[in-house]
Protein backbone atom coordinates (compact mmCIF):
# COMPACT_ATOMS: atom_id res chain seq x y z
CA UNK A 1 0.00 0.00 0.00
CA UNK A 2 2.36 2.35 1.43
CA UNK A 3 4.84 1.26 -1.89
CA UNK A 4 1.79 2.12 -4.22
CA UNK A 5 0.85 5.74 -2.49
CA UNK A 6 4.48 6.65 -2.96
CA UNK A 7 4.84 6.06 -6.40
CA UNK A 8 1.46 7.63 -6.72
CA UNK A 9 2.46 10.87 -4.99
CA UNK A 10 5.41 11.55 -7.33
CA UNK A 11 3.33 10.94 -10.45
CA UNK A 12 0.62 13.39 -9.20
CA UNK A 13 3.40 15.34 -8.11
CA UNK A 14 5.09 15.28 -11.27
CA UNK A 15 1.88 15.87 -13.08
CA UNK A 16 0.39 18.94 -11.60
CA UNK A 17 3.62 20.72 -11.96
CA UNK A 18 4.46 19.95 -15.45
CA UNK A 19 0.90 20.62 -16.40
CA UNK A 20 0.71 24.13 -15.02
CA UNK A 21 -2.24 22.90 -12.77
CA UNK A 22 -0.35 24.06 -9.56
CA UNK A 23 2.75 25.94 -8.26
CA UNK A 24 5.75 24.10 -7.29
CA UNK A 25 5.58 25.45 -3.76
CA UNK A 26 2.01 24.69 -3.15
CA UNK A 27 2.16 20.88 -4.62
CA UNK A 28 5.52 20.33 -2.65
CA UNK A 29 2.94 21.41 0.76
CA UNK A 30 -0.66 19.97 -0.62
CA UNK A 31 0.09 16.83 -2.32
CA UNK A 32 2.54 15.02 -0.20
CA UNK A 33 0.06 16.75 3.33
CA UNK A 34 -2.96 14.99 1.57
CA UNK A 35 -1.32 11.28 0.65
CA UNK A 36 -0.20 11.22 4.35
CA UNK A 37 -3.77 11.87 5.18
CA UNK A 38 -4.50 8.66 2.69
CA UNK A 39 -1.73 6.45 4.48
CA UNK A 40 -3.96 6.77 7.46
CA UNK A 41 -0.79 8.57 9.18
CA UNK A 42 -2.43 12.24 8.86
CA UNK A 43 -1.80 12.69 12.61
CA UNK A 44 1.64 12.57 12.48
CA UNK A 45 2.25 15.31 9.69
CA UNK A 46 3.23 17.76 11.94
CA UNK A 47 6.35 15.46 13.18
CA UNK A 48 7.22 14.43 9.43
CA UNK A 49 7.08 17.87 8.12
CA UNK A 50 9.25 19.32 11.85
CA UNK A 51 11.76 16.54 10.88
CA UNK A 52 12.19 16.99 7.51
CA UNK A 53 12.58 21.02 7.94
CA UNK A 54 15.07 20.16 10.44
CA UNK A 55 17.14 18.15 8.23
CA UNK A 56 16.89 20.76 5.18
CA UNK A 57 17.33 23.73 7.73
CA UNK A 58 21.11 23.79 7.00
CA UNK A 59 20.73 23.48 3.32
CA UNK A 60 18.37 26.43 3.21
CA UNK A 61 20.69 28.47 5.60
CA UNK A 62 23.48 27.72 3.46
CA UNK A 63 21.49 28.73 0.15
CA UNK A 64 20.37 31.99 1.61
CA UNK A 65 23.27 33.17 2.42
CA UNK A 66 25.23 31.35 -0.96
CA UNK A 67 22.82 33.54 -2.82
CA UNK A 68 23.74 36.82 -0.94
CA UNK A 69 27.22 36.12 -1.38
CA UNK A 70 27.61 35.64 -5.06
CA UNK A 71 25.04 38.18 -5.60
CA UNK A 72 27.17 40.53 -3.70
CA UNK A 73 30.43 39.83 -5.59
CA UNK A 74 28.63 39.91 -9.02
CA UNK A 75 27.75 43.50 -8.26
CA UNK A 76 30.38 44.37 -7.21
CA UNK A 77 32.19 42.55 -10.61
CA UNK A 78 34.06 39.78 -9.76
CA UNK A 79 33.28 37.74 -12.43
CA UNK A 80 32.93 40.36 -15.15
CA UNK A 81 35.71 39.11 -17.34
CA UNK A 82 34.51 35.54 -17.13
CA UNK A 83 31.72 36.76 -18.76
CA UNK A 84 33.20 39.15 -21.09
CA UNK A 85 35.66 35.95 -21.84
CA UNK A 86 32.44 34.10 -22.30
CA UNK A 87 30.65 36.47 -24.68
CA UNK A 88 33.70 37.38 -27.28
CA UNK A 89 33.50 33.61 -27.94
CA UNK A 90 29.75 33.39 -28.28
CA UNK A 91 29.24 36.70 -30.15
CA UNK A 92 25.88 36.32 -31.46
CA UNK A 93 25.79 32.61 -32.91
CA UNK A 94 23.19 31.12 -30.91
CA UNK A 95 25.46 27.67 -31.09
CA UNK A 96 28.39 29.40 -29.77
CA UNK A 97 26.15 30.82 -26.88
CA UNK A 98 24.60 27.80 -26.27
CA UNK A 99 27.99 25.43 -25.97
CA UNK A 100 29.64 28.61 -23.97
CA UNK A 101 26.42 27.86 -21.36
CA UNK A 102 27.55 24.28 -21.05
CA UNK A 103 30.96 25.23 -20.61
CA UNK A 104 30.64 28.21 -18.16
CA UNK A 105 28.73 25.47 -16.30
CA UNK A 106 30.94 22.88 -16.07
CA UNK A 107 33.72 24.81 -15.19
CA UNK A 108 32.04 26.94 -12.46
CA UNK A 109 30.91 23.06 -11.11
CA UNK A 110 34.71 22.63 -10.46
CA UNK A 111 33.75 24.22 -6.96
CA UNK A 112 31.31 21.65 -6.16
CA UNK A 113 27.97 23.52 -5.21
CA UNK A 114 25.14 23.56 -7.44
CA UNK A 115 23.55 26.87 -6.35
CA UNK A 116 27.19 28.76 -6.98
CA UNK A 117 27.03 27.28 -10.60
CA UNK A 118 23.73 28.00 -11.91
CA UNK A 119 23.97 31.63 -10.10
CA UNK A 120 27.11 32.66 -11.94
CA UNK A 121 26.11 30.92 -15.33
CA UNK A 122 22.40 32.30 -15.52
CA UNK A 123 23.88 35.60 -14.22
CA UNK A 124 26.30 35.72 -17.22
CA UNK A 125 23.62 34.25 -20.31
CA UNK A 126 20.44 35.29 -19.34
CA UNK A 127 21.31 38.99 -20.82
CA UNK A 128 22.74 36.94 -23.91
CA UNK A 129 19.61 34.80 -24.48
CA UNK A 130 17.10 37.36 -23.66
CA UNK A 131 18.82 39.79 -26.31
CA UNK A 132 18.72 37.07 -28.64
CA UNK A 133 15.74 35.96 -28.00
CA UNK A 134 16.88 32.12 -27.46
CA UNK A 135 15.16 29.55 -25.41
CA UNK A 136 15.39 29.65 -21.57
CA UNK A 137 14.72 26.48 -21.49
CA UNK A 138 18.07 25.41 -23.72
CA UNK A 139 20.11 27.51 -21.31
CA UNK A 140 18.92 26.09 -17.94
CA UNK A 141 18.55 22.29 -19.35
CA UNK A 142 22.24 22.27 -20.60
CA UNK A 143 23.85 24.10 -17.49
CA UNK A 144 21.43 21.72 -15.23
CA UNK A 145 22.68 18.66 -17.37
CA UNK A 146 26.63 19.90 -17.06
CA UNK A 147 26.52 20.26 -13.71
CA UNK A 148 24.75 17.07 -12.93
CA UNK A 149 28.17 15.59 -14.85
CA UNK A 150 30.53 18.03 -12.28
CA UNK A 151 28.34 16.86 -9.63
CA UNK A 152 29.88 13.38 -9.35
CA UNK A 153 33.27 15.47 -8.39
CA UNK A 154 34.59 14.04 -4.74
CA UNK A 155 33.51 17.16 -2.50
CA UNK A 156 30.13 17.24 -4.43
CA UNK A 157 28.63 15.08 -2.72
CA UNK A 158 27.48 11.78 -4.29
CA UNK A 159 30.77 10.30 -3.89
CA UNK A 160 31.51 11.00 -0.36
CA UNK A 161 28.52 9.38 0.10
CA UNK A 162 28.75 6.46 -1.10
CA UNK A 163 32.51 5.94 0.27
CA UNK A 164 30.68 6.56 3.10
CA UNK A 165 27.82 4.23 3.35
CA UNK A 166 29.82 1.13 1.87
CA UNK A 167 33.10 2.29 3.74
CA UNK A 168 34.82 2.84 0.50
CA UNK A 169 37.86 5.28 -0.27
CA UNK A 170 36.33 7.85 -2.42
CA UNK A 171 39.27 8.24 -4.69
CA UNK A 172 39.02 4.73 -5.82
CA UNK A 173 35.41 5.40 -6.66
CA UNK A 174 35.85 7.88 -8.78
CA UNK A 175 39.46 8.19 -10.43
CA UNK A 176 38.70 5.26 -12.28
CA UNK A 177 35.21 7.08 -13.18
CA UNK A 178 36.78 10.22 -14.71
CA UNK A 179 37.02 8.42 -18.75
CA UNK A 180 33.39 7.55 -18.24
CA UNK A 181 32.81 10.71 -16.54
CA UNK A 182 34.64 12.44 -19.23
CA UNK A 183 32.44 10.98 -21.99
CA UNK A 184 29.39 12.19 -20.37
CA UNK A 185 30.54 15.71 -20.31
CA UNK A 186 31.62 15.75 -23.84
CA UNK A 187 28.20 14.34 -24.83
CA UNK A 188 26.71 17.94 -23.20
CA UNK A 189 28.93 19.78 -25.46
CA UNK A 190 27.72 17.88 -29.02
CA UNK A 191 23.81 17.96 -27.04
CA UNK A 192 24.84 21.59 -26.72
CA UNK A 193 26.52 22.03 -29.95
CA UNK A 194 22.83 20.28 -31.43
CA UNK A 195 20.53 22.36 -29.21
CA UNK A 196 22.70 25.78 -30.75
CA UNK A 197 21.74 24.38 -33.92
CA UNK A 198 18.12 24.16 -33.60
CA UNK A 199 18.36 27.23 -32.00
CA UNK A 200 20.15 28.85 -34.92
CA UNK A 201 17.39 27.22 -37.81
CA UNK A 202 14.63 29.03 -35.40
CA UNK A 203 15.58 32.17 -35.31
CA UNK A 204 17.58 32.86 -38.50
CA UNK A 205 21.36 35.26 -39.10
CA UNK A 206 21.58 37.14 -35.82
CA UNK A 207 22.29 40.75 -35.84
CA UNK A 208 21.79 43.82 -32.98
CA UNK A 209 19.79 47.07 -34.11
CA UNK A 210 22.45 48.79 -36.69
CA UNK A 211 23.92 46.10 -38.07
CA UNK A 212 24.21 45.35 -41.56
CA UNK A 213 25.94 42.69 -42.62
CA UNK A 214 26.95 39.08 -41.31
CA UNK A 215 31.00 40.49 -40.81
CA UNK A 216 29.44 42.96 -38.03
CA UNK A 217 27.74 40.29 -36.28
CA UNK A 218 31.88 40.12 -35.44
CA UNK A 219 31.32 43.06 -33.01
CA UNK A 220 27.96 41.98 -31.13
CA UNK A 221 29.55 40.84 -27.75
CA UNK A 222 31.15 44.60 -27.18
CA UNK A 223 27.50 45.72 -26.99
CA UNK A 224 26.47 42.52 -25.28
CA UNK A 225 29.05 43.05 -22.61
CA UNK A 226 27.61 46.26 -21.87
CA UNK A 227 24.07 44.86 -21.68
CA UNK A 228 21.32 43.73 -19.40
CA UNK A 229 18.18 41.62 -20.28
CA UNK A 230 15.89 43.31 -22.56
CA UNK A 231 13.13 42.13 -24.96
CA UNK A 232 14.69 40.36 -28.23
CA UNK A 233 11.58 42.53 -30.25
CA UNK A 234 13.96 45.61 -28.57
CA UNK A 235 17.49 44.11 -29.11
CA UNK A 236 17.44 41.45 -32.70
CA UNK A 237 17.18 41.57 -35.94
CA UNK A 238 16.49 38.45 -38.15
CA UNK A 239 18.77 37.81 -41.12
CA UNK A 240 15.49 36.66 -42.93
CA UNK A 241 11.41 36.83 -41.89
CA UNK A 242 11.53 33.23 -42.89
CA UNK A 243 14.20 32.01 -40.97
CA UNK A 244 13.15 33.85 -37.74
CA UNK A 245 10.41 30.46 -36.76
CA UNK A 246 7.00 30.29 -35.28
CA UNK A 247 6.11 31.54 -31.52
CA UNK A 248 4.93 28.32 -30.98
CA UNK A 249 7.92 26.00 -30.86
CA UNK A 250 11.36 26.23 -30.64
CA UNK A 251 12.09 22.97 -32.67
CA UNK A 252 14.27 21.11 -29.78
CA UNK A 253 10.79 20.69 -27.87
CA UNK A 254 11.02 23.61 -25.43
CA UNK A 255 8.96 26.44 -25.32
CA UNK A 256 9.59 29.42 -27.44
CA UNK A 257 10.72 32.20 -26.48
CA UNK A 258 10.23 35.66 -28.73
CA UNK A 259 10.95 35.56 -32.08
CA UNK A 260 12.90 38.51 -33.19
CA UNK A 261 11.23 41.15 -34.47
CA UNK A 262 12.28 43.60 -37.56
CA UNK A 263 15.36 46.11 -36.82
CA UNK A 264 14.10 48.52 -34.69
CA UNK A 265 15.29 52.16 -35.47
CA UNK A 266 16.91 52.75 -32.04
CA UNK A 267 18.52 50.24 -30.02
CA UNK A 268 16.97 50.43 -26.36
CA UNK A 269 19.57 51.27 -23.46
CA UNK A 270 21.13 48.88 -20.53
CA UNK A 271 18.73 50.93 -18.40
CA UNK A 272 15.94 50.20 -20.01
CA UNK A 273 16.27 46.81 -20.64
CA UNK A 274 17.45 46.31 -16.74
CA UNK A 275 14.00 48.69 -16.21
CA UNK A 276 12.14 46.47 -18.27
CA UNK A 277 12.94 43.24 -17.22
CA UNK A 278 14.08 43.41 -13.27
CA UNK A 279 17.63 41.85 -13.96
CA UNK A 280 20.83 43.62 -14.22
CA UNK A 281 23.69 41.64 -13.99
CA UNK A 282 26.43 42.86 -16.65
CA UNK A 283 25.73 46.41 -16.82
CA UNK A 284 29.88 48.28 -16.85
CA UNK A 285 28.18 51.26 -15.06
CA UNK A 286 26.48 49.66 -12.48
CA UNK A 287 26.91 52.16 -9.38
CA UNK A 288 27.94 48.75 -7.32
CA UNK A 289 31.01 48.19 -9.02
CA UNK A 290 34.23 48.14 -6.84
CA UNK A 291 37.12 47.29 -9.04
CA UNK A 292 39.46 48.90 -6.23
CA UNK A 293 38.09 45.64 -4.39
CA UNK A 294 38.93 43.38 -6.97
CA UNK A 295 41.55 41.28 -5.91
CA UNK A 296 40.25 41.07 -2.08
CA UNK A 297 36.92 39.59 -3.33
CA UNK A 298 38.61 37.18 -5.45
CA UNK A 299 41.21 36.25 -2.81
CA UNK A 300 37.94 36.08 -0.64
CA UNK A 301 36.19 33.84 -2.90
CA UNK A 302 39.17 31.73 -2.93
CA UNK A 303 39.44 31.16 0.27
CA UNK A 304 35.91 30.59 0.91
CA UNK A 305 35.97 28.23 -1.88
CA UNK A 306 39.47 26.61 -0.33
CA UNK A 307 37.45 26.42 2.80
CA UNK A 308 34.44 24.73 1.66
CA UNK A 309 36.50 21.71 -0.02
CA UNK A 310 38.81 21.45 3.11
CA UNK A 311 35.49 21.24 5.57
CA UNK A 312 36.81 23.86 7.97
CA UNK A 313 33.76 25.07 9.01
CA UNK A 314 29.95 23.46 7.68
CA UNK A 315 29.08 25.12 4.48
CA UNK A 316 26.33 27.63 5.78
CA UNK A 317 28.61 28.86 8.24
CA UNK A 318 31.29 29.84 5.92
CA UNK A 319 28.79 31.29 3.30
CA UNK A 320 27.02 33.42 6.25
CA UNK A 321 30.94 34.26 7.36
CA UNK A 322 31.61 35.09 3.95
CA UNK A 323 28.41 36.92 3.05
CA UNK A 324 28.81 39.38 6.04
CA UNK A 325 32.48 40.05 5.52
CA UNK A 326 31.92 40.96 1.49
CA UNK A 327 29.14 42.99 2.71
CA UNK A 328 31.13 44.96 5.41
CA UNK A 329 34.21 45.67 3.12
CA UNK A 330 32.20 46.60 -0.27
CA UNK A 331 29.09 48.56 0.93
CA UNK A 332 30.60 49.96 4.18
CA UNK A 333 27.65 52.52 4.72
CA UNK A 334 24.50 51.20 5.89
CA UNK A 335 21.80 52.19 3.53
CA UNK A 336 24.03 50.99 0.42
CA UNK A 337 23.99 47.42 3.10
CA UNK A 338 20.33 47.12 3.00
CA UNK A 339 19.66 48.17 -0.67
CA UNK A 340 22.43 45.26 -1.79
CA UNK A 341 20.10 42.43 1.00
CA UNK A 342 16.80 44.06 -0.28
CA UNK A 343 17.96 43.68 -4.33
CA UNK A 344 18.60 40.29 -3.61
CA UNK A 345 15.73 39.18 -0.89
CA UNK A 346 13.73 38.12 -3.99
CA UNK A 347 15.55 35.34 -4.62
CA UNK A 348 16.76 34.52 -0.98
CA UNK A 349 12.56 34.64 -0.37
CA UNK A 350 12.33 32.03 -3.74
CA UNK A 351 14.65 30.14 -3.03
CA UNK A 352 14.25 29.01 0.95
CA UNK A 353 10.52 29.17 0.68
CA UNK A 354 11.17 25.76 -1.83
CA UNK A 355 13.10 24.20 0.21
CA UNK A 356 10.84 24.34 2.98
CA UNK A 357 7.96 23.34 0.78
CA UNK A 358 10.15 20.33 -0.16
CA UNK A 359 11.00 19.38 3.60
CA UNK A 360 7.28 18.68 3.58
CA UNK A 361 7.34 16.43 0.54
CA UNK A 362 10.51 14.48 1.79
CA UNK A 363 9.43 14.19 5.89
CA UNK A 364 6.48 12.59 4.70
CA UNK A 365 8.40 10.36 2.25
CA UNK A 366 10.40 9.63 5.00
CA UNK A 367 8.63 9.31 7.67
CA UNK A 368 5.55 7.09 6.58
CA UNK A 369 8.20 4.87 5.30
CA UNK A 370 7.06 5.34 1.40
CA UNK A 371 11.06 5.51 0.27
CA UNK A 372 11.72 2.44 2.10
CA UNK A 373 8.80 0.38 1.07
CA UNK A 374 9.59 1.65 -2.44
CA UNK A 375 12.85 1.02 -2.27
CA UNK A 376 12.59 -2.49 -1.61
CA UNK A 377 9.95 -3.37 -3.91
CA UNK A 378 12.19 -2.16 -6.82
CA UNK A 379 15.25 -4.27 -5.34
CA UNK A 380 12.86 -7.02 -4.96
CA UNK A 381 11.86 -6.68 -8.37
CA UNK A 382 14.97 -7.14 -9.66
CA UNK A 383 15.25 -10.87 -11.74
CA UNK A 384 17.35 -13.38 -9.89
CA UNK A 385 19.14 -13.85 -13.46
CA UNK A 386 21.05 -9.89 -13.02
CA UNK A 387 22.81 -10.99 -9.89
CA UNK A 388 25.90 -10.96 -11.98
CA UNK A 389 24.87 -7.84 -13.69
CA UNK A 390 24.05 -5.60 -10.43
CA UNK A 391 26.45 -2.93 -11.29
CA UNK A 392 24.31 -2.61 -14.43
CA UNK A 393 21.48 -2.69 -12.46
CA UNK A 394 22.50 -0.03 -10.04
CA UNK A 395 23.34 2.04 -12.62
CA UNK A 396 19.88 1.82 -14.72
CA UNK A 397 18.15 2.06 -10.79
CA UNK A 398 20.11 4.80 -10.17
CA UNK A 399 18.33 6.83 -12.66
CA UNK A 400 14.72 7.06 -11.21
CA UNK A 401 16.03 6.38 -7.31
CA UNK A 402 17.74 9.42 -7.74
CA UNK A 403 15.48 11.80 -8.78
CA UNK A 404 12.83 11.02 -6.91
CA UNK A 405 14.72 10.30 -3.50
CA UNK A 406 17.59 12.33 -1.72
CA UNK A 407 21.01 11.75 -2.54
CA UNK A 408 21.21 10.68 1.31
CA UNK A 409 18.13 8.32 0.82
CA UNK A 410 19.84 6.52 -2.19
CA UNK A 411 22.93 6.34 -1.02
CA UNK A 412 22.64 5.39 2.67
CA UNK A 413 18.73 3.85 2.40
CA UNK A 414 19.14 2.12 -0.84
CA UNK A 415 22.76 1.50 -1.65
CA UNK A 416 24.10 -0.71 0.54
CA UNK A 417 21.36 -3.27 -0.34
CA UNK A 418 22.04 -3.26 -4.07
CA UNK A 419 25.99 -3.77 -2.96
CA UNK A 420 24.85 -6.42 -0.20
CA UNK A 421 22.86 -8.16 -3.25
CA UNK A 422 26.05 -7.36 -5.85
CA UNK A 423 27.82 -9.24 -3.46
CA UNK A 424 26.18 -11.95 -3.02
CA UNK A 425 26.95 -12.44 -7.02
CA UNK A 426 30.15 -12.03 -6.95
CA UNK A 427 29.84 -8.03 -7.59
CA UNK A 428 32.51 -5.77 -5.80
CA UNK A 429 31.58 -2.80 -4.17
CA UNK A 430 33.34 -0.83 -5.64
CA UNK A 431 31.70 -1.24 -8.98
CA UNK A 432 28.33 -0.94 -7.46
CA UNK A 433 29.46 2.50 -5.98
CA UNK A 434 30.65 3.90 -9.13
CA UNK A 435 27.82 2.75 -10.88
CA UNK A 436 25.43 4.57 -8.22
CA UNK A 437 27.44 7.62 -9.80
CA UNK A 438 25.78 7.72 -13.35
CA UNK A 439 22.25 8.96 -11.92
CA UNK A 440 23.28 12.92 -11.11
CA UNK A 441 23.11 14.10 -14.67
CA UNK A 442 19.21 13.42 -13.92
CA UNK A 443 19.48 14.19 -10.35
CA UNK A 444 20.33 17.84 -10.71
CA UNK A 445 17.05 18.21 -11.90
CA UNK A 446 14.94 16.80 -9.26
CA UNK A 447 12.21 19.09 -7.71
CA UNK A 448 13.47 17.56 -4.19
CA UNK A 449 16.82 19.54 -5.39
CA UNK A 450 17.22 23.34 -3.96
CA UNK A 451 19.66 24.39 -6.54
CA UNK A 452 17.18 23.74 -9.21
CA UNK A 453 15.12 26.28 -7.85
CA UNK A 454 17.90 28.99 -8.00
CA UNK A 455 18.26 27.80 -11.63
CA UNK A 456 14.56 28.42 -12.46
CA UNK A 457 13.86 31.26 -10.40
CA UNK A 458 16.59 33.24 -11.35
CA UNK A 459 16.10 32.00 -14.89
CA UNK A 460 12.77 33.34 -14.76
CA UNK A 461 11.39 29.75 -16.32
CA UNK A 462 8.64 27.76 -15.38
CA UNK A 463 10.03 24.68 -13.38
CA UNK A 464 7.40 22.56 -15.52
CA UNK A 465 8.96 23.91 -18.41
CA UNK A 466 12.51 23.40 -17.32
CA UNK A 467 11.48 19.65 -16.15
CA UNK A 468 9.57 18.64 -19.81
CA UNK A 469 12.29 20.05 -21.83
CA UNK A 470 15.37 18.29 -19.55
CA UNK A 471 14.53 14.95 -18.35
CA UNK A 472 15.10 13.71 -21.17
CA UNK A 473 18.37 14.78 -22.29
CA UNK A 474 19.73 14.37 -18.76
CA UNK A 475 18.62 10.82 -18.68
CA UNK A 476 20.40 10.33 -22.03
CA UNK A 477 23.53 11.43 -20.69
CA UNK A 478 23.41 9.37 -17.75
CA UNK A 479 22.78 6.58 -19.78
CA UNK A 480 25.97 7.86 -21.87
CA UNK A 481 28.04 7.83 -19.28
CA UNK A 482 27.12 4.12 -17.69
CA UNK A 483 27.28 3.03 -21.30
CA UNK A 484 31.10 4.80 -21.42
CA UNK A 485 32.03 3.07 -17.99
CA UNK A 486 30.99 -0.52 -19.06
CA UNK A 487 32.55 0.28 -22.09
CA UNK A 488 35.94 0.79 -20.33
CA UNK A 489 35.61 -2.23 -17.84
CA UNK A 490 35.01 0.44 -15.22
CA UNK A 491 31.20 -0.28 -14.01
Amino acid sequence: MLTFLGFAMIATFLVLIMMKKMSPIAALVLIPALFCVFAGKGAHLGDYVIEGVGKLAPTAAMLMFAIVYFGLMIDVGLFDPIVRGILRFCKADPVRVVVGTAVLAAIVSLDGDGSTTFMITVSAMYPLYKRLGLSLVVMTGVAATANGVMNTLPWGGPTARAATALKLDAADIFVPMIPALAVGLLFVFALAYVLGLRERRRVGVLALPGQKTPEDVEDVEEDLVGATAGSADQSVSAGSAGSAGSAGSTGSGAPAAPSPAAPSTSASTPADDAAEDGFQGLDPQRPTLRPRLYWFNAGLTVALLAAMIMELLPIPVLFLLGAALALTVNFPHMPDQKARIAAHADNVLNVAGMVFAAAVFTGVLTGTGMVKHMADWLVGAIPEGMGPHMALVTGLLSLPLTYFMSNDGFYFGVLPVLAEAGAAHGVSPLEIARASLVGQALHLSSPLVPAVYVLVGMAKVEFGDHTRFTVKWAALTSLVVLGAGMLFGII
